[in-house]
């Protein structure tokens, strides 16, 4: 599955291009956070197996967000958000919340799924596979299809189902010995903290870093030219 570190890379590389030269430090903070809180659904593990990729990966979530930035921003007589923060606080909003979106769940449901519709319908769904075009067999598309647990007789709920996270410790896949070379009588267990699972999502995190810090260390320069400016005129 896709680490916290490959979404929120993605999410900068969003918000980098969506912002241009109006992305600063302090974006990074907010896309960061954003982008990383679906991954802190992990928490409720520990209270009911089958929360992570649903609690937060629900598209509930970002629904409601976005319904309530619009009524506080353009149907709220004074919008509280707007009068503190100004116009780009109302954009960062926005930004933060789409980048949670499409960052932090949408990558999760094409790979291995989420829990679209949590908690009104419990199902976890998986938007994935192929769109090509074929000589012999015209366009294929195999993209929209249920996501069935492991013996293809139900659908994957929260009841049946659960990803293995932080929390888990299984048996390693490494050799079980002591300090004295003899096995254990007890299996050592591991767990895993994923960073980049592909080489794919490997090239994403040193590809936004990159970005990040050149358009960081351009808005800067732009900033410094047009006080420069500013000051000669006056």
């Amino acid at each position: 599955m896709p680490s916290t570190l490959v979404h929120i890379s993605l999410g900068l590389l969003l918000a980098v291009g969506i912002l241009g030269d109006r992305f600063t430090g302090r974006h990074v903070l907010i896309v960061a956070g954003a982008t990383a809180l679906p991954d802190l659904d992990v928490a409720f593990e520990v209270m009911f197996s089958g929360a992570h990729r649903a609690v937060g990966h629900t598209f509930v979530l970002p629904t409601l967000l976005i319904v309530g930035l619009i009524w506080e921003t353009r149907w709220r007589q004074q919008s509280i958000l707007r009068q503190r923060y100004g116009d780009s606080g109302v954009e960062m909003s926005f930004v933060a919340v789409g980048c949670m979106f499409a960052a932090g769940i949408v990558p999760d449901l094409v790979v291995g799924g989420v829990n679209v519709f949590y908690p009104f319908h419990d199902a976890f769904m998986t938007v994935d596979g192929r769109l090509l075009y074929s000589t012999d067999r015209g366009w294929v598309q195999t993209f929209i299809e249920p996501s069935a647990s492991p013996d293809a007789t139900q659908s994957r709920t929260t009841q049946n189902f659960e990803f293995r996270t932080v929390i888990d410790a299984e048996p390693t896949l490494g050799a079980d010995t002591d300090s004295g070379g003899v096995e254990s009588e007890q299996p050592q267990v591991e767990r895993i903290f994923p960073v980049a699972m592909t080489g794919f999502r490997g090239w994403l995190l040193p590809l936004a870093a990159i970005v990040t810090s050149l358009r960081l260390y351009r808005s800067r320069h732009e900033h410094a030219e047009r006080d420069t400016i500013t000051n000669m005129t006056e």
